[in-house]
């Protein structure tokens, strides 16, 4: 999950996590830099999770004395062997709890990552694949994408299931990855049962920010290649939604600081560019028509693909970008954007021209559906709830597509973690971290947070590596047509063999649909063969 809004402004996420055992490493690192943690995989002492309140939820605060935090230590990793009966196969393997240790500039403990690993009982680990996941926010925990999509286990989070009193419970999942890849789902700290064990306040804001945040994850991979012996193995990175930004800074920091390789980016529903969300930006009103009018069509006719898309995404980087650069002032442009739209989506004509044919996406989740008192997602405009104050003249909704979801796969996290894999901490775990998402550093600077730079800098620096994108058609967070527009402006090097993007039936998690969730594995595993 991912991408709150705009860009303090964008988020959300998965991830479940974990602890280690090992005794030397940190003495062995050269001296960090101040935006640089290091990292230890011994058994060092960690924090408590507070139990209950809203500090609790947003961040699992470090105990101020070292003795409290030894008390509350973290458990030691737990590994378990695990069988899994699927469709036409039976799946042996290791599953692991545990976590990395950070260190500070100073050698000081700083965060404990958590992280939970998924190993193939039989393989050769010199040609077997290890892919590492972490969701977006940037404050959501990796559940999203190991329940939801790529792990062995999976809960259902469509139609009835999507209710925050569906019951939590984990199904062998047939379309899990774990075929042909072995897995890690990475928690960043505050997240999951990741946390912070330093109370220096720098330190702590030195990881809520983009290049802290890139920095602590690379080194976090590079340590746990090291410790279970996977530097040989061929490496991939998968990150959601605000993982647009993390994925290919992560590839990049890997390839120039910690010597580590990768072979792919595998991006879902990401954001690589703030800077068209907002404001004045025309750009932001291009991006998004076509995933609007996806919807209407889908409620109208049923089944609609990207390819049924077509006249929409033509009319929306051809006359719409003309008629709209005109400016409001032009009357008659503006009418006849208006009117365009309204066809396109269904709403009301006279609403749109009130609009002057340019709907922000919560204008138009309100205003789709308002003649029955209802809003639709912004994860997934085609689910649709009750606007809890329709009669209000501003918006006090939620989002029916992703806020049922909160209570059964936080359950279900923490009963897999604590039962199935018996790894039990005793701090509480955090499926999205307010902590994060308040004290977020977007950086300074007048450009917001982008990531395409990195994308041009790891395509060039490496001809083999390969960028899978992947869209969900319905998705108003992260619109598929501005991935599109922004892919479109790679150089020729990014050649369709090395880049291609792919949009499912969905929204910002599109695998919730079962046949989306099949062709996304599919097009993974060719993307790895």
């Amino acid at each position: 999950m991912a991408v709150r809004s705009s860009v303090r402004h964008a988020s959300a996420a998965i991830a479940l996590l974990a602890f280690a055992v090992l005794t030397e490493a940190h003495a062995q690192d050269a001296a960090p830099t101040p935006s640089s943690p290091q990292s230890s995989a011994t058994p060092s002492p960690a924090p408590s999770g507070q139990k209950g309140g809203a500090r609790a939820r947003g961040d699992n605060t470090a105990p101020a004395s070292s003795a409290v935090a030894e008390q509350h230590r973290l458990p030691p990793d737990s590994a378990t062997k695990q069988t899994l009966a699927l469709p036409g196969r039976t799946l042996a393997f290791t599953a692991t709890a545990g976590s990395i240790r950070l260190f500070d500039d100073k050698g000081e403990p700083a965060a404990d990552l958590a992280y939970i690993s998924y190993q193939l009982d039989g393989t050769e680990p010199r040609s077997r694949p290890v892919t590492f996941l972490f969701n977006g926010g940037p404050g959501a925990a990796s559940a999203w994408l190991q329940f939801g999509d790529a792990g062995p286990w999976r809960l259902a989070m469509s139609g009835e299931a999507a209710s925050s009193s569906a019951p939590p419970d984990l199904l062998p999942n047939a379309e899990t990855w774990l075929d042909f890849t072995d897995l890690v789902f990475i928690d960043p700290v505050s997240t999951g049962y990741s946390r912070f064990v330093t109370t220096n306040e720098e330190v702590r804001k030195r990881f809520f920010s983009v290049d802290g945040d890139v920095n602590s994850l690379s080194l976090m991979i590079r340590r746990w290649l090291e410790k279970h012996d996977r530097l040989l193995s061929p490496k991939y990175v998968a990150g959601e939604s605000y993982g647009g930004i993390r994925g290919p800074k992560i590839v990049n920091n890997l390839q120039t600081q910690q010597g580590v390789g990768v072979k792919g980016l595998i991006l879902v529903s990401p954001v690589l560019d703030f800077r068209e969300f907002t404001g004045s930006s025309m750009l932001q009103y291009v991006w998004s028509l076509p995933t609007m009018a996806a919807v209407a069509r889908e409620k109208e006719k049923g089944s609609v693909t990207r390819a049924d898309m077509a006249d929409v995404e033509g009319y929306a980087r051809g006359d719409f970008l003309t008629d709209i650069v005109k400016g409001e002032a032009d009357s008659e442009a503006t009418n006849r954007i208006a009117d365009k739209i309204a066809a396109f989506t269904g709403i009301d004509q006279a609403v749109s021209r009130r609009l002057a044919g340019r709907f922000d996406a919560i204008e138009f989740r309100r205003e789709f559906d308002r003649k029955n008192g209802k809003v639709t997602g912004r994860y997934d405009a085609s689910v649709t709830g009750f606007d809890s104050n329709p009669d209000s003249s501003f918006y006090h909704f939620g989002d029916p597509s992703a806020e049922p979801l909160f209570a059964p796969l936080t359950s279900a996290a923490v009963d897999l973690t604590n039962r199935t894999l018996n790894w039990r901490p005793d701090g509480s775990y955090n499926l999205m971290s307010a902590a994060a998402d308040k004290g977020w550093n977007w950086g300074g600077g007048l450009s917001p947070p982008e990531s395409l730079s990195e994308v041009r800098q790891i395509l060039a620096r490496d001809p083999k590596l390969k960028l899978l994108v992947v869209h969900g058609l319905f998705d108003l967070a992260t619109p598929y047509f501005g991935s599109k527009i922004l892919l479109d402006q790679l150089p020729a090097y990014a050649t369709p063999d090395r880049v291609k993007l792919v949009v499912y039936p969905g929204g910002h998690m599109f695998y919730t649909r079962d046949a989306s969730r099949k062709a996304f594995r599919d097009e993974v595993e060719k993307t790895m063969k």
